[in-house]
């Protein structure tokens, strides 16, 4: 009886015969030769079927193949050297499950618009399975750090009564007869969980209600928001500069073949290994003057400044000590200097921007209720949050790391559409 196998795990069967639930990818014929490009969803890998090597009904089976039939497929393993995976089966039999019916993503060139009203289909290609595979390693590898580290798992609500930042790009809904909002993020619960339990994270969907069409935004995106007691600013970036290489070297690590696929250059992710160099925000101010750009200190950074500053380094950088004003209203300022706060955003090289923001937060119950007027924030809504502070306030910080950008960057990819299985888009709720 043929051993089940897979094609990841194809390695471990050289010279036996196994069976193989797979879709066909793209058929070639070479005269009495058929030459399968296969797919499980492990992996890709070629099916030879030799016509005086396999029974007739094998053969015309082979030939009746559609590209994305199914089948179950027999055969033999064999070395290859010239196999991106070094690996080929030789096919003894086919079990059809389903032709498929003709296929609407073949190899000539599709627009964006018709791939992505495909996204269904679209993401069973190489190229995007690739990108998807990698994602699902950076998010094992996020869970694993964390959960190494002394992280516990607290899941926020995702209908909330106010905004946790203060803003109005908000999704809006009923809550039977109150107003309630889909949230843009867990931290405000996030900081609640970490003073019952100390180190904590969320992982979760959120949602920006920004008309925004840049390759770096989505409307529904996942953030990872760690949150953790008695932590200050600067132990707080040591903890992001460890988490991200550790991501980055999980990746390096267990997804070559996916990186390959990609085109990756991985001598640039190789680079990435704590600690990262940081700037403050003052010094990135007087470098961007001098390097040209019309931009004065108390003005937020753009996609043009980030990467202007990234192309210094070779591995993620910290910018820090932002102006109050520009940051959110739980933003703890720094004690030396309270015009500006102890706060950073970790910018990824090649021009992918912003992927973490964190601070430490402020845990002065007199200081945060002045921000609540400073903002224009309903002390009424807040009021658990200022509860934090009055019953066993601790210096206390987090951050948010965007799993998208992420996976954009370390994939090397340049839109983010590509790096979540069905994007939520400004114009685009479908599929």
């Amino acid at each position: 009886m043929s051993l089940l196998a897979t094609i990841k795990n194809i390695s471990e069967f050289v010279g036996q015969e196994v069976r193989l639930g797979v879709w066909l990818h793209i058929k070639r014929s070479s005269g009495k030769i058929h030459f399968l490009q296969l797919r499980d969803g492990t992996g890709f890998i070629q099916g030879v079927v030799v016509k005086s090597e396999v029974s007739e009904e094998t053969w015309n089976a082979s030939k009746s193949l559609t590209q994305e039939s199914s089948l179950y497929v027999t055969g033999i393993v064999r070395k290859d050297e010239r196999s991106k995976i070094g690996y080929e089966l030789n096919v003894t039999g086919i079990e059809i499950i389903q032709i498929a019916q003709e296929y609407p993503i073949t190899k000539k060139e599709h627009g964006t618009d018709f791939l992505m009203d495909h996204r269904h289909l679209w993401i069973r290609s190489p190229r995007q399975r690739a990108i998807l595979a990698i994602r699902g390693e950076i998010i094992r590898a996020i869970q694993e750090y964390l959960n190494q580290n002394g992280f516990t798992l607290v899941d926020p609500p995702i209908l909330t009564p106010t905004s946790a930042e203060g803003t109005t790009n908000l999704f809006h809904t009923k809550y039977f007869e109150e107003d309630a909002y889909l949230s843009q993020s867990g931290q405000l619960y996030m900081e609640a969980a970490a003073l019952a339990l100390g180190r904590v994270y969320s992982f979760g969907p959120t949602f920006r209600a920004e008309k925004s069409k840049t390759r770096r935004h989505l409307i529904e995106f996942w953030m990872i928001e760690p949150e953790m007691a008695f932590v200050e600013h600067e132990e707080n970036l040591q903890i992001q500069e460890e988490f991200v290489s550790h991501i980055v070297r999980s990746v390096l690590k267990n997804c070559k073949r996916e990186l390959e696929t990609l085109g990756r250059d991985v001598s640039k992710l190789e680079k990435v290994v704590a600690p990262f160099p940081r700037i403050t925000y003052d010094n990135a101010i007087e470098f961007l003057q001098q390097e040209g750009f019309d931009i004065k200190w108390g003005e937020d950074f753009g996609a043009p400044h980030e990467t202007a500053l990234a192309e210094k380094f070779d591995k993620p950088v910290f910018i820090t000590h932002f102006p109050t004003e520009l940051k959110a209203f739980y933003m703890k300022p720094d004690p030396n200097r309270p015009e500006v706060v102890l706060a950073a955003d970790l910018i990824a090289p090649e021009g992918y921007g912003e992927i973490i923001g964190g601070s430490q937060r402020i845990d002065d119950p007199e200081l945060l209720e002045q921000r609540f007027k400073d903002h224009n924030l309903s002390m009424e809504a807040y009021k658990w949050y200022l509860d934090l502070r009055k019953y066993g306030s601790v210096p206390h910080s987090g951050f948010g790391l965007g799993l998208e950008r992420t996976v954009a960057w370390i994939c090397g990819i340049e839109h983010v559409r590509e790096t979540i299985p069905f994007p939520r888009l400004l114009n685009r709720l479908y599929p």
